[in-house]
């Protein structure tokens, strides 16, 4: 059995070396799809209450909401942190109220200050549910996420062992 729950993350990327409109800056509103997999429990009839999967995985996805998810070899990095600091918000301001958990892996660091991730890989759906299956992987027993932003989506299944 699986309990089924969905996160919206707005969020602005580019496709960094690549040839077409997503070498540019822009956004998307992407929906995070998680299934998560375990035995119906008899006190409430959940295998996970969809409340507390949502809950537990924004604690670090949150750091993908209104952020901007730049490659680490982007010439476009150390130039917006340079605006940041100008504008006095890289360390963070008083409107940011939504700061997630941070995070450093050997596929992104968060930056939830100043609404940032830097990843390894170029920010596709695909490597995107890469970075997010990493994070939760321990807390949670997923069966299946979908990341679907715009017309592109991608899904990675876990396979039993």
């Amino acid at each position: 059995m699986t309990s089924i729950t969905k996160l919206n993350i707005q969020y602005a990327h580019r496709f960094l070396g690549y040839i077409g409109e997503a070498q540019y800056l822009h956004g998307h509103t992407g929906t995070l799809t998680l299934e998560v997999e375990g035995e119906v429990k008899s006190a409430n009839g959940f295998v996970v209450a969809c409340n507390s999967i949502k809950n537990h995985a924004w604690e670090y996805l949150v750091n993908f909401d209104h952020a901007i998810i730049l490659q680490k070899e982007d010439p476009i990095l150390p130039a917006l942190l340079k605006v940041y600091e100008a504008q006095g918000i890289k360390g963070g301001s008083t409107w940011n109220t939504s700061v997630g958990i941070a995070f450093d892996t050997e596929l992104a660091k968060a930056y939830p200050e100043c609404r940032l991730v830097v990843v390894k890989k170029v920010a596709t759906v695909e490597n995107l549910i890469e970075v997010f299956y990493s994070l939760l992987k321990d807390t949670l027993n997923i069966r299946k996420l979908t990341f679907t932003s715009g017309d592109n989506a991608a899904s990675f299944e876990v396979q039993d062992n």
